[in-house]
């Protein structure tokens, strides 16, 4: 046990949660003019700043990119990897680290011009495609492609503001990658309405967060502060109302999520209000995502709490 707190220890001691985001992904994790990061990944860093330190501003933002992001993690450059990052088996079991959970349910998508005459992906046969290296979104295009018997020649840039230069430039027919970030992408063109985002999603993108695999304790914290998030709004806890429901609820899950009653955080050596801290801090998964993903226009769909016909589900705090 002392052998697998040696990274919470090392959070503690510092007084900083070194994260590891996306180099700038509206809606996950971009600085804005005065370096501050926001996006529903950077909110999530600070989610578990709060259950470890007790302050959401406790955060050391590390920028990578798609093919330096493992590596980061893997050599303690960063603690913890909130970078809208694909849920695989492999990724699960190869790399040394492990997901928590799914923070956001995505899909692959293209984004066309829309004088292209382009409105759907079967349209595509012999296009130009601008693609990130070392991404599911690579090998999901040579499979769709494969399986739909249609050619394509890839453009392969790593950096995601070249990727996007290079499309809105012109050089390449096509971009892909996950539909949520197609429609950041689109925010930043210099007239959004000449794209279009094609109608097809052609895989699943579960993105989540990733610890080294071994620092079970943490996984521990990371893990229930995502599901803590979604069952707050599931019984209407927000950063308005947290304190009063704290006081005030006779709802035995409620009383259990706010720390009033049992002892779920004193079992992952936390405080038991460490939830009502970071729901004060971030709010909860409706309201982060409000924020976050509303300007993009992307409706919550699958993201949807499970009583409204969505995927987000959390196991019972108790």
């Amino acid at each position: 046990l002392e052998f697998r707190r040696v990274l919470f220890r090392s959070i503690k001691q510092r007084g900083a949660l070194r994260c590891g985001v996306n180099t700038g992904l509206l809606g996950f994790s971009a600085p804005d003019s005065t370096g501050r990061w926001n996006g529903i990944d950077a909110d999530f860093c600070r989610a578990v700043a709060t259950a470890i330190l007790g302050d959401a501003t406790k955060v050391q933002y590390v920028p990578t990119n798609a093919q330096t992001r493992f590596t980061a993690l893997q050599s303690g450059e960063i603690d913890l990897l909130s970078r809208n990052t694909t849920w695989t088996s492999s990724r699960d079991s190869t790399l040394g680290s492990v997901f928590a959970g799914t923070l956001f349910y995505d899909g692959q998508g293209f984004m066309v011009k829309k004088s292209s005459g382009v409105t759907k992906a079967a349209d595509l046969n012999g296009a130009t495609v601008c693609v990130q290296p070392g991404t599911t979104t690579e090998l999901n295009l040579t499979d769709y492609f494969r399986s739909k018997k249609m050619t394509f020649k890839p453009v392969v840039i790593a950096e995601l503001n070249q990727i996007e230069q290079a499309f809105f430039a012109g050089r390449c027919d096509v971009y892909t990658t996950d539909i949520s970030g197609l429609a950041a992408t689109r925010l930043k063109a210099p007239k959004p309405d000449e794209f279009l985002i094609l109608p097809e999603a052609i895989s699943k993108e579960p993105l989540g967060p990733m610890i080294r695999r071994g620092d079970w304790e943490m996984l521990t914290i990371v893990k229930w502060t995502l599901f803590g998030l979604i069952e707050a709004e599931e019984y209407g806890v927000t950063a308005a109302n947290v304190d009063k429901m704290k006081a005030e609820s006779k709802d035995p899950p409620v009383q259990r999520l706010l720390g009033t009653t049992g002892d779920a955080g004193k079992g992952m050596g936390l405080d038991n209000d460490w939830l009502v801290k970071i729901i004060k801090a971030v709010g909860n998964y409706g309201e982060m995502y409000t924020r976050n993903i509303g300007p993009l226009g992307i409706q919550r769909g699958v993201n949807a709490q499970w009583r409204d016909g969505g995927l987000m589900y959390a196991p019972p705090i108790r």
